[in-house]
């Protein structure tokens, strides 16, 4: 199902971010909960035909998620969010890497700084993400490695589960 939305990336080397913007055509409590929640996230975080598969999550200040991305021929690479700062529907700050299985930095990924925002009116959400990085050439790395390609098709998973 298409709902029209469109994800929206805007790049800003001055200040190593990266902006995306994606509307959803459902309530912030909904979306909260599919970004928040793990039987949510493993239904859409991962383009496809990846899948992402949740090992934990403790969604809290100080808590973290630690998943696979898990592609069509078994193989999983393992990411952890540590969670900084949440403000329950509004926003939330957290610190991505790619690590182990058992959440171990692993520093082949440079650090992904998120800062994720919600702003809902009625029946409809926005989502507004500013990912940051420490340097500019952390930012180019995850852009060549298909970020905004890979976060937009996640985008399509989400409006699925939405949808439902």
């Amino acid at each position: 199902m298409s709902t029209g939305n469109k994800t929206t990336i805007t790049k800003d080397i001055d200040n190593r971010s990266l902006t995306v913007t994606r509307a959803f055509d459902a309530a912030v409590d909904k979306v909260w909960r599919a970004w928040t929640e793990k039987e949510w996230l493993d239904q859409w975080w991962a383009p496809r035909p990846y899948k992402a598969e949740t090992k934990t999550l403790e969604f809290r200040e100080g808590g973290m998620w630690l998943y696979a991305m898990v592609g069509p021929d078994g193989s999983k690479s393992w990411c952890r969010v540590d969670f900084i700062s949440i403000i329950t529907p509004d926003s939330y700050a957290a610190d991505t890497s790619f690590c182990d299985e058992d959440g171990n930095l692993t520093n082949q990924i440079p650090v992904m700084h998120w800062n994720c925002n919600f702003s809902g009116e009625g029946e409809g959400t926005t989502v507004t993400v500013i990912v940051s990085f420490d340097n500019p050439g952390d930012l180019e790395k995850i852009v060549e490695m298909g970020f905004g390609e890979g976060f937009t098709a996640a985008h399509g998973n989400l409006d699925e589960v939405l949808a439902k």
